[in-house]
Parts: C-alpha cells; sequence; structure tokens
C-alpha cells in the first residue's frame, strides 16, 4: 500500500503544494502550506483510527488530506475537481490500486462545501479535518486595517483542538476567540455553511459534531 510518506517524498506533490499556496497567497487567501496539509492528515487519520475504522482506510484519509488543496495550483475555483484529477494521475503513477485511489480522488472533489457531498468515510474524515483548521497561525496578512472577514475570524481563534472520542463517537471542535477581535456570531456567519457540512460528515461516520467556543457549546 502507497503510504503518506512516500507521497510527501514526491517531488511533483511538493512543488503542486507550494505553487498552489504560493497562487491562494497572490490572491489574498488563509495559509494552506504544509502546515495546513499535515494538520489536516493527522487529523483526517485520527478520526478514522479512533472511531475504529481499518488502518488502511486512515492511511488513505492521510494521503488524501495532504492532497487536498493541490488543485488550487490551477484554480481556486473547482479546485476539489481539479486537485481529484491531479492525484488520479500522481496515485497512478506510484502504484495505488485503483479502489484506493476512487475512495482519495472522491474524497478531494467533494471536500469543498459550496458543491461537495459525503460519499465515502475518507471523504466524511476529510471534511471535518480541513473544516476544522482554524487558527490565527493561518493569517498571512500582516496589515489588520486589510482583514476581510476570514482574516479576522481566523485571527481571532488563538486556541483550536479538535477532540475525538472514539468511545462516545464524539468529534469536538474546541475554539478559544478573541470576542474583542470578533464576536462568537460573525465566526458562524463565515463558517456556518462549513459546520453543517461537519455534522453531516460525523453522521456518515456514525458519530456527533459539535463546537464548543469559550467553554461554552453551541453546536
Amino acid at each position: 500500500m502507497i503510504s503518506l510518506e512516500e507521497i510527501k517524498n514526491d517531488p511533483e506533490v511538493n512543488c503542486y503544494v507550494e505553487m498552489a499556496n504560493c497562487h491562494l497567497g497572490a490572491q489574498g487567501y488563509t495559509d494552506h502550506s504544509y502546515r495546513h496539509l499535515d494538520i489536516v492528515s493527522k487529523n483526517a487519520r485520527e478520526i478514522l483510527k479512533r472511531l475504529d475504522y481499518p488502518p488502511s482506510l486512515a492511511e488513505l484519509a492521510a494521503i488524501a488530506g495532504y492532497l487536498h488543496d493541490i488543485g488550487n495550483v490551477i484554480s481556486r475555483s473547482n479546485h476539489g475537481q481539479s486537485g481529484a484529477l491531479l492525484a488520479f494521475s500522481i496515485l497512478k503513477r506510484l502504484g495505488m490500486p485503483c479502489e484506493d485511489i476512487a475512495l482519495v480522488m472522491g474524497a478531494i472533489g467533494n471536500h469543498d462545501e459550496e458543491e461537495g457531498q459525503i460519499v465515502n468515510l475518507v471523504t466524511a474524515a476529510l471534511v471535518l479535518a480541513d473544516k476544522t483548521d482554524v487558527h490565527r497561525s493561518r493569517v498571512r496578512n500582516n496589515d489588520f486595517a486589510r482583514f476581510d472577514i476570514h482574516d479576522r475570524v481566523n485571527y481571532a481563534v488563538v486556541n483550536s483542538d479538535l477532540v475525538i472520542n472514539g468511545d462516545e463517537r464524539l468529534i469536538a471542535l474546541h475554539l478559544v476567540i478573541e470576542t474583542a477581535i470578533v464576536p462568537v456570531i460573525e465566526y458562524f456567519e463565515i463558517f456556518l455553511q462549513r459546520m453543517l457540512m461537519c455534522r453531516r460528515a460525523a453522521a456518515f461516520l456514525s458519530a456527533h459534531f459539535s463546537i464548543v467556543i469559550n467553554n461554552a457549546k453551541l453546536l
């Protein structure tokens, strides 16, 4: 089976990751570099692992997490679909079985909240891991006066922790937000669609998703 380490050491993957993040930076988007990919990859694996799914599926989720944003090297628009096609050529070259490639492609192609659907277990894990990576360190803009709402919401989050309780089948996003920067309602204004997608993803895994902000359970 192809491992995450093989993906991370592949020169073509690294080229697309770096250029995709560069292209997003030129458009003013938050960080999508190795930091984001490592977090998403790790959490996608942990979600399936702690919910007692097969290790092979957990490894596919980790791979999908690492590759999910490479489509941004082409365009932000429909980057899930273009990323799935780029992943296909990479994974086929590396010798991954077509059944596994199909799972990873489905996950990458459906991870965006605008048009994505939860089509398999790998997709569910990827969505939960990706949409819960919100934190101050993702903001690239150094000029607070020029922050858009995405910058403000991410910058307001000073601590973010994804807690996975396998026994209770509970996936909880714990956030500490500086409400002087944004009120909690503004977080939901920008991220409501993402959080609802997380809830659907958790349900697909026979689990429950919740959000705890400043020690208050809000979902």
